[in-house]
């Protein structure tokens, strides 16, 4: 081969090796199969059973699949796009009712100097900045989410149509927000979502702080999945949750919430909290159903500590406790009353890692309610996206096995 002839070669295989570097697709997954019991589960003729059940959608991460892409731009700018589906393993259906890429779908432009700018169906702020800091989204699963996930920590609820901005890293602080178009003409206000968070991490300090606002909740924010079926259904009860199905009629969803983690050697010590609001109760035109006559607002305030323990750099044990506490509810309608709920939750759980990839895990939840809740009925006990109880108390024991590609 000529001398000419091999220094194309070479600068073919070097511009070749450069396109591949500039440019990259990854597919990735998790695999989360757990076998439940779960106690007092109420049947069609409300009494109580115990329940034993597979489960796939509700372990410490959903089962999952996706795409991740992102390609240079040059002059520190690249485009990013995420397409990922949740599904069941035990039936094979598609999760976030039967959307193909429920759980995330964005393209966008990134910034390595200012953030990244993307658009589609994305997590929300508080999601993105206080969630990470509850024991549900590091080792209790999604079974001890605060009750019927009233706050979105667990992200139980996505956010489509949405622009979202999340800036880059300035020594441990970032930032974002995310809007959502409502799509009504004549109407900016109307059914639209909007989210503002912030976080801090600095060694052993983590801190997270987000605020939400959904206007026409049951339609625009609950019944985001493909089987919402607008404002003349409870979208909000769509898992059989009665913490808050009965306040479908709000007018806007609010949530505020914070926490923070502080790591003392081999134990992480953290807290949140958060003040969820159905407000302007009674907006049955453009929100949804009002059969017991609510008027006015429903608060609830939540929090939870935890800790976590790693025992050993493959085994880890953890602890949390969440209290909330609903607001007494007005009603139109006489012989209704409201006086509002209490849940005390414990949780407890363990989890080893039998390689980088697959892990084993146990954890229990107990969940205690009192007062009357959304229903007018006496509270019952509500682990998240679980059948409501029977009575007023119920436990879930999981044992599961995890696998990350």
């Amino acid at each position: 081969m000529s001398k000419k002839n091999v220094c194309a070669a070479a600068a073919a295989m070097m511009f070749a090796s450069l396109a591949q570097a500039q440019s990259s697709v990854t597919l990735y997954g998790v695999i989360d199969e757990g076998l439940e019991y779960v106690s007092n589960v109420k049947t069609a003729s409300g009494a109580g059973k115990s329940l034993w059940q597979l489960d796939s959608v509700s372990g410490l991460q959903g089962s999952r699949w996706g795409l991740r892409g992102s390609e240079d731009l040059g002059n520190g700018l690249k485009a990013v796009f995420v397409l990922e589906n949740g599904f069941d393993v035990n039936s094979g259906k598609l999760g976030q009712g039967g959307a193909l890429f429920g759980r995330q779908a964005f393209v966008g432009i990134g910034s390595t100097q200012f953030g990244t700018v993307t658009l589609g169906r994305q997590y929300d702020s508080v999601v993105d900045f206080v969630g990470p800091l509850g024991a549900a989204d590091q080792w209790a699963s999604h079974r001890a989410a605060h009750p019927g996930d009233l706050d979105n920590e667990n992200n139980s609820v996505r956010t489509n149509n949405a622009v979202k901005f999340t800036s880059a890293n300035y020594a441990g602080l970032t930032f974002g927000g995310v809007y959502s178009f409502g799509g009504q003409a004549g109407s900016v206000g109307r059914n639209q979502v909007f989210s503002l968070g912030a976080g801090y991490a600095n060694g052993p300090l983590v801190l997270g702080a987000a605020y939400l606002n959904a206007r026409n909740p049951n339609a625009s924010f609950f019944g985001d999945n493909p089987n919402g079926a607008g404002p003349t259904t409870n979208n909000i009860a769509a898992a059989t949750n009665p913490v808050f199905s009965g306040y479908a009629s709000a007018r806007t969803y609010q949530v505020i919430a914070a926490g923070g983690a502080y790591t003392f050697g081999a134990a992480t010590f953290g807290a949140n909290y958060s003040n969820t609001k159905f407000m302007n109760m009674g907006d049955t035109a453009t929100s949804g159903p009002n059969t017991l006559g609510y008027s006015g607002t429903a608060t609830f305030n939540n929090a939870e500590v935890n800790v976590k323990y790693q025992i050993t750099p493959a085994f880890l044990a953890g602890f949390a406790y969440d209290y909330t506490n609903g607001s007494s509810v007005t009603s139109r309608l006489g012989g209704v009353d409201n006086s509002g709920s209490r849940y005390h939750q414990f949780a407890l759980g363990v989890d080893y890692n039998l390689s980088k990839r697959t892990d084993v895990y146990a954890l229990a939840v107990y969940q205690k309610a009192s007062g009357v809740d959304s229903t007018g009925k006496a509270a019952v006990a509500s682990i998240a996206s679980v059948t409501a109880a029977s009575g007023n108390h119920a436990v879930l024991a999981r044992a599961g096995l995890r696998f990350k590609f």
